[in-house]
């Protein structure tokens, strides 16, 4: 991996991919403790 550009596609994807994984996982918790602290089905 010499090239710099690679390197910063690379960093760019992998940027990218743990920030959709933090957004879903913060998405479920917070679905998991509105229904435990309301006893209902968040809003839309």
């Amino acid at each position: 991996m010499d090239s710099d550009i690679l390197r910063r596609l690379i960093w760019g994807g992998l940027l990218a991919a743990m920030g959709a994984l933090a957004t879903v996982t913060a998405h479920r918790l917070s679905e998991v403790i509105w229904r435990r602290v309301f006893n209902e089905e968040p809003p839309e």
